[in-house]
């Protein structure tokens, strides 16, 4: 049985989107090198570098309500074009910022321009498609995500050895011809006349069954996001293993995400949420917690093999679980919802973490990471979709 079938018939519009998305991830290598880039390019300290994540995650936390109500009303195609124009624009002119809080304002714009694209790119995707077909088109999103960002990071370390300047400016090039494409390609439809509030659907902020759902997760995405913050740290400045096998690593994590996840979670397709999104977290607190013995290559890919495998499982699952509680007309804000889950993983767990990592050293990080992915995952674990029955077990 070939295990692809899944993304079979799938709508043109949803290759389209997919294809845009694999062009621009191509060439993505600036937040995964950015705390590289403060330290080591730009002299500062870790502590330093830790604030420009955390800008970085405030500016996506800015952008995530508001790019997915926009989208709702001016259509999802629209922010889509307009967030991969800017933000490529906006990454070729970063690197000659040349005073501390220009480049936090830029970092900042960059972030919330970035983080229009996924709430409008979600929304779209979900309405391209029927019920039964959008844990393929979720996978397949992902896999155009990861089989550039297999290339992208990878790319990134060698750049980085010899200028960090280019790694974002390689970055810019790339979104913006991820915008050509999809401007040639992808025609938007006429912005849909939405009914008045009261008769529209329930607003994200009084679901009580989303808040339980996303709550967990956000410290779930602060263990997550370390590979953004204490993780080349303790890669590159404590081991000494060089910024080419931190990008190795990334490429060990994609080129599993472009091989398994799309049948893995074909293969769940019949799971519930709760189900999925436990073992995704468990996942993520063994890679992570087991990082603390990790100081050679073998074992760090290892670790790495390990919380792939939760990322391939928990992240879909909860996309999936969003999508299905999201009335129609309100499924740029439930995606914004979500992807402002990502803004506060990503603004508060680097950030928390190398500060953690300065005062505690590193082994105390990754023993927290352990603990605080395992809690959330027992919460997690009892989700259920409204109007399904709760299955024994998990």
């Amino acid at each position: 049985m070939n295990p692809w079938r899944g993304l079979q018939g799938l709508p043109r519009e949803v290759w389209l989107v997919c294809i845009s998305t694999l062009i621009n991830r191509l060439g993505t290598m600036a937040l995964p090198f950015l705390v590289l880039y403060l330290t080591e390019g730009r002299r500062w300290t870790p502590a330093e570098a830790g604030y420009g994540m955390m800008v970085y995650g405030a500016g996506a936390l800015v952008a995530g309500p508001f790019s997915g109500r926009l989208a709702d009303r001016l259509g999802h195609v629209h922010v889509l074009k307009a967030s991969l124009w800017s933000s490529g624009a906006l990454l070729l002119i970063l690197p000659f910022a040349t005073t501390k809080p220009l480049l936090f304002a830029l970092i900042f714009l960059w972030a919330g321009l970035t983080q229009a694209f996924w709430p409008s790119a979600m929304a779209l995707l979900t309405g391209l498609a029927g019920p039964e077909q959008r844990k393929a088109v979720f996978a397949l999103h992902r896999l155009s995500v990861n089989l550039g960002m297999a290339v992208g990071p990878a790319m990134g370390g060698f750049i980085a050895h010899h200028s960090y300047r280019w790694v974002f400016w390689t970055d810019g090039i790339s979104t913006l011809a991820g915008a050509v494409m999809l401007s040639l390609v992808l025609k938007a439809p006429p912005a849909p006349l939405l009914p008045h509030d009261h008769a529209r659907g329930q607003s994200p902020w009084r679901d009580r069954h989303l808040a339980y759902l996303l709550l967990p997760f956000i410290p779930m995405l602060m263990v997550f996001f370390q590979i953004e913050g204490t993780l080349p740290l303790w890669v590159v400045r404590d081991l000494g293993l060089g910024s080419r096998f931190f990008g190795l690593l990334f490429t060990v994590n994609t080129l599993l995400i472009v091989l398994l996840e799309v049948p893995l979670n074909l293969a769940m397709a019949h799971w519930t949420h709760g189900r999925q999104l436990f073992l995704g977290s468990l996942c993520l607190a063994l890679g992570f917690g087991l990082t603390a013995w990790a100081t050679g290559y073998t074992t760090l890919i290892l670790t790495t093999v390990i919380w792939t495998f939760g990322e391939m499982i928990l992240f879909p699952a909860m996309s999936d679980a969003v999508a299905t509680l999201a009335p129609p007309d309100r499924r740029g804000e439930y995606m914004g919802l979500l992807s402002l889950t990502f803004a506060a993983g990503l603004a508060l767990g680097p950030w928390l973490g190398v500060l953690t990592y300065a005062l505690a050293g590193p082994r105390v990080v990754w023993l927290a990471t352990f603990v605080i992915a395992g809690g959330a995952g027992l919460l997690l674990v009892r989700f259920r979709t409204p109007g399904t029955a709760p299955r024994t077990g998990i």
